[in-house]
């Protein structure tokens, strides 16, 4: 497995560890999903709102900021024989993670990790859409979580 690491905001470097927490988060939602194949690549883009705005705006329609953005790689896509295969891209904008992360008692470290998990199951295919997925991608993130010792984000205090 290959993680990519851009920060873009600097708000970002506040958070110590940064980078083992994304490798421990992007390796539990796999091993937490079974997923077979681990040559694989994930990219992780830390920036800010405006700029997460601008990207939901162009990419989803959505002219407003939004905690996490996934991309996953669309499945057809040719990989080389010996290479990794990508599985997307995942966007976090520190101001409004950090202010959720507030609001719900949560520690930054904590929240950032729930919602890299969140982005790397939708890179695997996992989705919201229907009561059905939420619990299920719910169900699942709670699990990966309590496997890196993070309390249950649904949990309502």
């Amino acid at each position: 497995m290959t993680v990519s690491i851009d920060v873009e905001d600097q708000a970002w470097l506040e958070l110590h560890g940064l980078e083992p927490l994304v490798r421990a988060c992007v390796e539990a939602a796999l091993a937490g999903t079974e997923y077979a194949d681990g040559a694989c690549e994930v990219a992780v883009l830390f920036t800010d709102d405006d700029a997460i705005a601008a990207i939901n705006g162009e990419w989803r329609g959505q002219n407003k900021p939004t905690n996490v953005l996934s991309f996953p790689t669309p499945d057809d896509l040719p990989v080389p024989e010996g290479e990794a295969r990508p599985l997307g891209d995942i966007v976090l904008a520190h101001g409004i993670i950090a202010r959720q992360a507030g609001e719900q008692d949560k520690t930054l470290r904590d929240h950032t990790a729930h919602l890299i998990i969140h982005g790397t199951l939708h890179l695997l295919g996992y989705d919201h859409e229907t009561e059905a997925e939420a619990q299920e991608m719910e169900s699942l993130e709670t699990r990966i979580l309590k496997g890196l010792g993070i309390s249950d984000p649904y949990e309502r205090h």
